[in-house]
């Protein structure tokens, strides 16, 4: 039976732990591969000091919204600059890490979260440690954080970000375009988007619901021809609010936990409105759903923007909250096709993730 041991970050639903159950998926869903693993997931920061967890993760919350600007430059300061002296990170958590590896003994780690991957780059670089370990980079760009040298192999979200690490002396047979990791349905072909009365947009704030959601819907001045549905995520005050509105071609929905019913909601769409967290775009880069970003949070969305945009996969709202009229926008915009979601698809590794790790393991 092979260990194979998963290393997000953080409780909160992120994009990390998604990207980590979605691999967990695809090894379940071949039943003669499943069979062969056990499966174990760690969060570091909540197993080395308990409870701080909780309040890290609130302060992070916190500053993301209120603070979003000096968020953004601290980011940019530790995770971003070329640093390479991460000694404080050995200090907190190398001990830890090291009886975690020898209590769960595993066959393969999956790191899904920079700062794992950052420790067991140095603890095997130290030769204090030599299992496999994979990098499964959730964002459109590898931060400085994220261990290179010593990382047995990389999932990468695109072509750009393998010749980036190829760059950096990464050899190319470690190095699988899988995109950011979803789940199999997301993978499902939707088909021809039949033809309706009204269009139907989606509107995401992520599983938190956050973002400027309220302002976005002020923006949006219906006229009928739209019927918008808002993913409210665990943002209970948002869906509330929403439902309070009373307005007919605004529907809020509460967090669905169904992969099924939210893939039925992608097929049902004719774009979404979101924000580029990596997980979410790519699954709209899956069914080939029309993108439109109102705004990034501070940190890795703001550079997943940038990315995007320079590989035109999303329409940027820009001024969206100036426009007199946000819903003409959208409706022009989708008239236009985008053939650089076909691009996107071609630079896609053939076989699954599952048959991937097999092969490594």
């Amino acid at each position: 039976m092979n260990r194979v041991l998963f290393m997000p970050l953080l409780h909160i639903p992120s994009g990390h732990h998604h990207a980590a159950d979605s691999i967990k998926d695809h090894l379940e869903y071949f039943e003669e591969i499943s069979e062969e693993y056990h499966y174990d997931k760690l969060e570091i920061l909540s197993h080395c000091f308990g409870k701080l967890e909780s309040l890290i993760s609130s302060i992070y919350l916190q500053s993301i919204h209120k603070v979003p600007n000096i968020y953004s430059q601290i980011y940019k300061f530790v995770v971003v600059k070329d640093r390479k002296n991460y000694q404080i990170y050995d200090y907190l958590f190398s001990k830890k890490m090291l009886q975690v590896l020898e209590e769960r003994d595993p066959h393969l780690i999956i790191c899904t979260h920079a700062l794992p991957s950052c420790l067991l780059n140095q603890l095997k670089g130290n030769n204090q440690w030599s299992g496999k370990v994979v990098n499964v980079y959730t964002d459109y760009f590898v931060n400085d954080l994220w261990g290179i040298r010593h990382i047995d192999y990389h999932f990468v979200p695109s072509v750009h970000v393998k010749q980036e690490l190829t760059e950096k002396g990464v050899p190319e047979n470690r190095i699988f375009v899988t995109g950011i990791p979803v789940h199999p349905i997301f993978k499902q072909p939707s088909g021809n988007r039949k033809s309706k009365d009204k269009l139907v947009v989606l509107i995401s704030g992520g599983n938190m619901g956050a973002g400027s959601i309220e302002k976005l819907l002020q923006s949006l001045h219906p006229s009928g021809a739209i019927t918008y549905y808002v993913l409210c995520g665990k943002n209970q005050l948002l869906y509330r609010k929403i439902q309070q509105l009373h307005q007919p071609e605004i529907k809020a929905l509460p967090y669905l936990r169904s992969k099924e019913k939210m893939n039925q909601l992608y097929d049902s769409a004719d774009a979404i409105i979101t924000k580029p967290g990596g997980v979410t775009i790519t699954e709209c880069l899956w069914k080939k759903l029309p993108i439109f970003v109102y705004e990034a949070l501070p940190g890795q969305e703001e550079f997943n923007l940038h990315y995007l945009k320079s590989q035109k996969l999303v329409f940027h709202l820009e001024d969206w909250n100036s426009s007199k009229n946000l819903e003409d926008q959208l409706v022009s915009k989708l008239k236009k096709e985008n053939q650089q979601l076909d691009a996107f698809h071609q630079g896609i590794e053939e076989r699954d993730i599952a048959q991937i790790i097999k092969g490594m393991i």
